[in-house]
Parts: C-alpha cells; structure tokens; sequence
C-alpha cells in the first residue's frame, strides 16, 4: 500500500512517515506510537492516518458517523474505553477502533476483543504496565576518545554515514595516523594498507569496520539501552506477573541492563572501578603523600641534634651547598623512611598493581630535599598509564556487553510492543466486564435489545435499569417527561455504534441491523429560525430519498422543537412516510406521537415508556418501551391521580375526571 493511498495523507505527511524505519509495518500494526516518531506528526493525528491505514485496508469508505450527535456518541463510548488503558499507548491505539461499515474490519475486531476477554488481570500487571512506554532513540550520542581514519575519500564518506557517533579523519600515511593517536585513544584505520604499521599508541586496522558499527561504537546499543531501562525493566515485570510468552529470557535481560550505568557506561566491573576511582583519586593521593613524607621528616628534623664541625661546614659553604646536601649526609635513613612512606601510602591509596606502582614509585625522587615534592614527569606517566588502562577496560567491557545486547534489541523491542498490546486488550476485557458486555449480533432489519444498561447515565451502573426494545421499520417513541426516552435512544445508538466497532455491547443480548450510516439527531433548544428550519427539512429530504433498504438507521429526539407543534406533527408524519417508503430503519421520540400516528399516511407504530403512577411527587417508571402503545403523559397522571384520590371535594374530583375525559 502506497502512504499516500492512506486517507489523509497528503504528500507532506507521506514524506514525514518515510523517515521512519518501517512506515508501512507501523501503519499495518496500528502503531501510533511508532506513527507520532514521525517529523511533525503528534499522536492525535497518528491514530488519525492509522485509523485512514486501516479503512484503505478493508475498503472502507467511512461516513458512518453521519451526525455530529452520532459522533459524540461515538466519542462518548469510546472514552469509557480509552480510561481503562493504563498507558498513553493503549490510549491512543485504542482510538484507531472505529464503527466501520466493513465486514471484514468489523471480524478483525471482533478476533481481537475474543482474545482480549481471554486475558485475566493478574495482580501486579496493571501496576507494572504504569512504568511502560514505548522505546526511544536516545539524541546526540557522541563518542570522543576514538576516531576512524581513511586515506580514501568515498570511503570517508560512507563512515560518516554509517558512524556519526565519532569523528571520521582522513590521512595520507601512517604519520598521520600517529598525529590521530596522540589526541585519540583509539584510532580504527579502515584501509587494509595499513596493516603491519608500527604506531604508537591503540591504534587498530580494521578494514571491515563499517560492516559491523556496534564493534567500533558499542556506545550506540548502550546508550539505547540505557535510554529505556525503566520502560525494559517494567515490560519485564509486565511479562512475570502475566501470562505472556516473553521473546527472550527475562533473566538475561536483567542481568544485562544491570551491569549498565544510566549514562550508558558499565557498571559492576571492580577493576574498572578501581582504575576509574584511582585516575579521579591520583592528585589528591599524591598531594597526601606529600604530607606524609614532610610530616615524618620535619619531625625527624625537629627530634634530632645535628652537630657540623667548623671545618666541615666551611667545605659545604665553600661548594654551595644547601640543606638537601646536609640531609643526605645527617638525615639519610630518615629521609628514605619519609620517602618510602609517601610511595607507599599513593601506592595504597589507589590500590595499584605492582606495575602500576613502579612507576607511581617514581613520584618521588630518591635525591634528598625539603620539603619533599612530586615529580610531575613520573605522575603524569602514571596518570597516563592508569587512563590508558581505565579506557581499554571501559571499551572492552562496552563491546562485550554491546554484543549481548545488540542482539537483543530486536527482541527488546517486541517485549515492550507485547506489554503495550497488553493494556490494549486488558483495557478491552475490563470494558467488557465493567458494562457486562456481549457480542451483538449484526442480522435482520432493524434492532432488538434485551436487558440493555447505558454506560453513559449519570449513575453508578450497577444501579442502571435494564431495558428491553426493539423495533423493525421506523417507529415512534412515546413516553412521560424524564421517563427515560432520550437516554433509550442513546442506549440503541451506542449499542449499533459499538457493534459497528466490532465490540461487544452492554445488554443481555442484542441483534442490530447492518448499518451503514447512523443519522441521530439530538433534541433541538427552542425553536429554529426560518433558516434554520430550511436546513433541517434539507437534511432530512437528502436522508429520506437517499436511504436504502437495512443500510440506514435513523434515530431522532424531539423534532417537533423545530417548530410549532401542529406544523411539527404533519412534518415529522410526512418524514417517516418517506423513509418507510426508502425501507429505512428509525425510532423518532416525541410528545406528539399522538398527532403524528394520526397524520401518518401509513400504520406507523408507536412505543411507549410508560409510567405506572406517581409516589410521593415522583414519578414511577417502567423503563422498557411498552410495544405498540402510546404512553400517558405525564400531567394525564397528575390529573388521574387527582380525579381518583380523597383530597378536596367532591365537585373538585368531578371537575379533574372531566379534564381526565379530554385525554
């Protein structure tokens, strides 16, 4: 499929969903995550090109929703499943589900939702999931300490492609090589014509270099690792606390990412620790040792009698010689002890082995002096020598931890893909569970519901009534004010809407036509003006001669708000006319059922929801709409009541059952 077949993709979009390493493998899973890496592209409008993706799919041409109160239906529905995601990926994943008018699609959900309601909700798992999301590439990674060199132009070029982590030099012979070692502390010659160089310093000919980056730049599988440690370790636990198969074993995983710093380093390696502490540590302990040799001598001097005969003295003065000469002659021992003390304590301080320590021994020159002073030749060698030593480790250390993870990352990446696709299903089956959800099914013409609770209503659902309708053709809905009218039509449209989706709906049982668009159309807020009132006789006209046979659901609350009431019932007679003629399916919910059976060229039935009395000033309902019967309104029972209780007199009671007569 080509991006720009995709529904709302445009050529800019095309060409921001081609920086992705597999656009159309992310498009074909539904991954918005993988869809919002894309330039520019933020996650809402990623769940849009998938869901576009996905009907190019099935052939699906869209236009279900057919009204903005359908859509706010849809809307509306759909959060209540998108809350029960625990990540921001199960989120927006979740919103790629959509009512579609394909069979296919419609049977691709509904294989799905099967497998989610077989998934239990494990202790543990929800929690893990908080801490997934999905892998990031980690930005700016540079190395410093190492470069690549070539004397061949192409081939320098390619190595800036294939490794921008480092720098990439061009030399022309083996001493630039040697000027590239002094500055790097490794250098990876790509020519073969270097082999056999003598150079000073790590410098390491490796001719198949770029075919195998990770070897020259471990840092680059450390770095993604390090980058996404959390959200690897939480899909770990997501994988043990659940029923999941993981991709690989868990217990390596761990173990690697545990010798691995957060700034991409390794950690857990005691001799490279050593080597690091004692480089960080070197100045500081050699200052100290410099105590320690002028603290033991300045006592020795201050403990000890020191007698020069004239002549003796008058021959050191004579050769201009100082205290130093006075100290190997009085102070020999004494001095050597202060020495040996200072070498021994930078010796210990940073735990060095015994090379290392031959050369920290020449820190301090055997020659007599006060006070005692480092020489810095011997300490900078040893400063070289311990780094030389720190930074060979940390690369060997980095490649061989690179190497088992490197290998991994594919794997990595589908553990953590597999936790996501958990929260999606897990927040499908608590759907389910929470609203005691069935599989609907999708035959006949028009719809039938039994024990039907709407998940939209203001109240707890355990304490929704259930209801049970149905109804064939177009029918009318008759009822009391607040008996329940407007919120069955919702019920009928969130069931058809979550049918059309490929989930199961929250009824007993429910068989819903096959829709291809839904036209519900909310109650209006006053009269319409003129013009108003055109555009809606618009609509309807287009829906009635446009409608064909089980394809079109029609679901309208109050249309006689349009206009005054007995133009209203003539209207909304003339409406259903047209759409029964059109096959069309529909429930039209209005006070003036009455007027509008009456005027209504055909048999139209009519429904009601009926209200069984009044107790204390409240209405009692039956909320299941009562076939083929038009309900009493609601002042019809205040007036029955009066006309039939004991309260007033008598020729007040006589006066409620004449009004009672005119129903």
């Amino acid at each position: 499929m080509e991006l720009e077949d995709v529904p709302g993709v445009g050529a800019k979009t095309a060409e921001a969903l081609r920086e992705l390493d597999d656009p159309e493998g992310a498009l074909e899973r539904g991954d918005v995550a993988a869809v919002a890496g894309a330039p520019g592209i933020s996650e809402g409008r990623a769940a849009r090109v998938v869901r576009g993706a996905i009907r190019a799919r099935h052939d699906d041409p869209g236009g279900f929703l057919a009204t903005d109160r359908a859509r706010e239906l849809y809307e509306d529905a759909l959060a209540l499943l998108t809350e029960r995601a625990v990540t921001t990926y199960g989120e927006k994943r979740l919103r790629t589900l959509y009512p579609s008018r394909s069979p296919d699609r419609i049977a691709e959900v509904r294989e799905f939702v099967e497998r989610a309601r077989s998934r239990e909700v494990e202790d543990g798992v929800l929690d893990a999931l908080a801490g997934v999301e999905p892998l990031s590439e980690p930005e700016g990674v540079r190395v410093r300490d190492r470069c690549l060199a070539t004397t061949d132009a192409e081939t320098y070029s390619e190595a800036q492609e294939r490794v921008p982590e480092v720098s990439v030099e061009i030399v022309e012979d083996a001493r630039g090589l040697a000027e590239l070692a002094r500055g790097y502390s490794t250098v990876v010659a790509l020519d073969e014509a270097f082999a056999g160089v003598d150079v000073e310093g790590d410098v390491r000919v490796e001719p198949d270099a770029l075919e195998d980056p990770a070897e020259v730049v471990p840092e680059r599988a450390l770095a993604f690792f390090a980058e996404n440690r959390d959200r690897l370790e939480a899909a770990v636990a997501v994988h043990r606390r659940s029923s999941l198969s993981p991709p690989l074993d868990l217990d390596t995983l761990e173990g690697a990412l545990a010798r691995l710093e957060a700034d991409g380093s390794v950690a857990g390696d005691g001799e490279l620790d050593r080597l690091t502490d004692a480089v960080n540590d070197l100045d500081a302990a050699v200052s100290t040792a410099e105590s320690v040799a002028n603290d033991r001598l300045r006592g020795a001097i201050q403990e000890r009698d020191v007698t020069i005969e004239g002549a003796d003295l008058l021959s050191l003065v004579e050769r201009g010689a100082g205290v130093d000469s006075l100290l190997s002659r009085e102070l020999a021992d004494e001095f050597d002890a202060a020495v040996g003390a200072a070498r021994d304590h930078l010796v210990d301080a940073l735990d060095l082995t015994e090379g290392e320590a031959s050369i920290a021994r020449q820190a301090f020159a055997d020659d007599p002096t006060f006070p005692v002073e480092r020489e810095e030749d011997a300490v900078a060698r040893l400063r070289e020598e311990l780094a030389a030593a720190r930074d060979r480790r940390a690369a060997r250390r980095k490649r061989e931890l690179a190497a088992d993870l490197a290998d991994a990352r594919g794997d990595a990446t589908a553990l953590v893909r597999a936790a996501l696709e958990l929260d999606v299903e897990l927040a499908v089956a608590r759907f389910c569970d929470d609203f005691d959800c069935t599989t609907p099914e999708r035959a006949g013409d028009g719809f039938d519901i039994e024990g039907g609770r709407s998940p939209l209503l203001d109240v707890p659902f355990e304490d929704v009534e259930p209801v049970d309708y149905g109804a064939d053709g177009v029918a009318l809905l008759s009822g009391v004010n607040s008996g329940g009218k407007t919120s069955t039509l919702d019920l009928v449209a969130t069931v058809v809407v979550l049918a059309h989706m490929g989930l199961p709906v929250p009824a007993e049982s429910a068989r819903v036509p096959e829709v291809e668009e839904l036209h519900y159309y909310a109650k209006s807020q006053g009269t319409l003006d003129a013009g108003a009132f055109e555009a809606t006789l618009r609509d309807f006209g287009r829906l009635a001669t446009g409608a064909s046979d089980a394809t079109t659901l029609v679901l309208v609350d109050e249309l006689e708000s349009i206009t005054e009431p007995g133009a209203s019932a003539k209207i909304i007679a003339g409406i259903l006319e047209a759409l029964d003629d059109a096959g069309a399916s529909g429930v039209f919910v209005s006070h003036l059922a009455g007027e509008i059976r009456d005027a209504c060229g055909f048999d139209v039935t009519v429904d009601g929801i009926q209200a069984v009395g009044l107790e204390d000033g409240e209405l009692v309902v039956d909320r299941s709409p009562v076939k083929d019967h038009l309900a009493r309104s609601t002042p019809e029972l205040i007036v029955e009541k009066l006309a039939d209780g004991d309260e007033g007199s008598d020729r007040e009671r006589a006066f409620y059952r004449r009004l009672l007569e005119k129903f």
